[in-house]
């Protein structure tokens, strides 16, 4: 339990930034997860169309440090080596 003042504002700022990346994470996976779904599908433009709309939600989470970098340029590469191999 919090005792002092600075410590009560901490409690409540860490509660803040947890609903804001918890809404990012969120967005991010949702965007992922229609890439997966038309690699899966076997449509290769509409594979294309998602990893385009779901590369910078990624690099935003990256940037607002929801996850590392490193993790987004990760899965960005691979979702890209995905499309392309989809595509011929």
């Amino acid at each position: 339990m919090a005792n002092t003042k600075s410590a009560k504002k901490a409690t409540r700022v860490i509660a803040r930034r947890a609903e804001s990346n918890k809404s990012r994470r969120t967005n991010m996976r949702t965007y992922v997860r229609e890439v997966e779904l038309a690699l899966v599908a076997g449509d290769a433009k509409k594979a294309a169309d998602a990893l385009t709309a779901a590369e910078p939600k990624i690099m935003r989470a990256a940037q607002k440090g929801v996850i590392h970098r490193n993790t987004a340029s990760r899965k960005v590469a691979r979702l890209a080596k995905r499309v392309r191999a989809l595509a011929g």
